[in-house]
């Protein structure tokens, strides 16, 4: 193994730095992934898009309707007149007219209203969307530190059986120690073999997931990812982490601004059943057979509907209705707001009170346990199966505490999702 390692240096000394600049790993921070994530996310993308397409349905929402222009000809003759003479335009009356209908009760500014609401709706959901990916994105954050931190751990643990492996042998060869002994203790390498392949595995799995929200073809070997892998025992009070989400959860705010938008497209009902007159104003080229000198008239008009029977009244009705239920909406939101606060909250108090004995006592106490148990197997005053328990111990304790980590952190991620905003680092 020494000369192999030696051999392995000297290999890399002898390649060009060139081919160490090609797969040098360049690390990212959470600030950095997730400026990455917002800048290259194709679905973050497609929703600002659509808001761009609401801000332009404002444009077309808020439009004057068009004047209407009618050119006409009429009293064109298609026979001789009685001395024989052929003047098929003598008689001919031109006209030309323009009607614009007047939309009143505000119907123009309430379609305005409706579709500004429409867009800051848009823009809520996109928010929202934007926090429930950010969630995900920052789980495959975690993930990925604790499979770094599983795999350095499962890494120590093989490099100590190794070193407690050599020590074993050098007793097989002085007769301290029986041969079916060492064979068992070099079987128990496999367990550490195993434990650190799969944590390499599960190390390339959370990176490949990483890549893939970030839209980043970059190869696993060049990408990596740094930060804090630990837990904070100090958490804001229930009832701030309420407020902050009241104040901030994206989903909450579209369910008020739908309420809003319903109220608008009420007031655009009643005013849809209201009367719009429509104003007409002509000229007319119109010769007169009585008075020979009125070649010209002019004249105007004014025209309304009258709404007898349809006065709109099945959408005043439906969306009056409408209104009382984006109001339980509403409140259904608000109740789910708390749900996810309270959830988190509770899971996060939980992992803390986990934390908290292992990092005081249990770890420290499995170290001592198995280095106790070691010192005593080599001094005769243990078992074989009492060191191996008690590597095992140590084993499953550190692993237990890594990942109670990831839980944490996970419960965190959770915690800023329900509440709309970091407020657990």
């Amino acid at each position: 193994m020494l000369r192999r390692t030696c051999h392995q240096l000297l290999i890399a000394g002898l390649l060009p730095a060139s081919v160490f600049a090609q797969t040098a790993l360049t690390t990212f921070t959470w600030q950095q992934i997730k400026d990455k994530f917002e800048a290259a996310n194709p679905t973050l993308k497609a929703a600002q898009l659509n808001i761009d397409e609401s801000r332009a349905a404002e444009i077309t929402a808020y439009l004057r309707p068009n004047p209407d222009f009618t050119f006409s000809t009429d009293g064109t003759e298609l026979t001789r007149s009685p001395e024989g003479v052929w003047r098929p335009f003598a008689g001919t009356q031109f006209s030309s007219a323009f009607s614009y209908l007047h939309e009143r009760l505000h119907k123009r500014e309430l379609r305005r209203d409706q579709a500004k609401e429409s867009t800051a709706i848009a823009e809520s959901t996109s928010l929202d969307q934007e926090r429930g990916l950010i969630f995900t994105l920052r789980s495959a954050f975690v993930q990925t530190l604790q499979a770094k931190a599983v795999l350095q751990n499962a890494k120590e643990n093989l490099d100590y059986w190794d070193k407690e492996l050599d020590l074993d042998r050098i007793r097989f060869k002085a007769g301290d120690l029986a041969q079916v002994d060492l064979n068992r203790l070099v079987l128990q390498r496999v367990q550490f073999e195993s434990d650190f392949e799969t944590a390499m595995v599960n190390l390339r799995t959370a990176k490949i997931q990483l890549l893939m929200l970030l839209n980043d073809w970059t190869p696993i070997d060049r990408f990596d990812v740094s930060g804090p892998f630990d837990f904070n025992d100090e958490l804001k009070p229930l009832e701030e982490f309420r407020n902050i989400a009241l104040e901030a959860r994206p989903d909450l705010k579209a369910s008020v601004q739908n309420v809003e938008l319903a109220r608008i497209t009420y007031q655009l009902a009643v005013a849809n059943g209201s009367t719009d007159p429509t104003y007409s104003v002509w000229w007319t080229e119109n010769p007169s057979f009585n008075n020979p000198h009125d070649n010209n008239t002019i004249g105007a008009s004014f025209s309304i509907p009258l709404r007898i029977f349809d006065r709109n009244q099945g959408e005043k009705a439906r969306t009056q209705v409408d209104i009382s239920r984006n109001e339980r909406l509403r409140d259904a939101n608000m109740a789910l707001v708390f749900n996810d606060v309270d959830s988190a909250y509770w899971t996060l108090v939980q992992n803390v009170n986990l934390l908290k004995p292992y990092k005081t006592t249990y770890l420290s106490l499995a170290t001592d346990v198995r280095d106790t148990t070691a010192f005593s197997f080599k001094n005769g005053g243990a078992s074989l199966l009492d060191y191996l328990d008690a590597e095992k111990a140590y084993r499953d304790t550190r692993l237990a505490y890594l990942n109670l980590i990831g839980s944490y952190l996970t419960a965190a991620a959770q915690m800023n999702m329900a509440a709309g905003r970091e407020v657990v680092q």
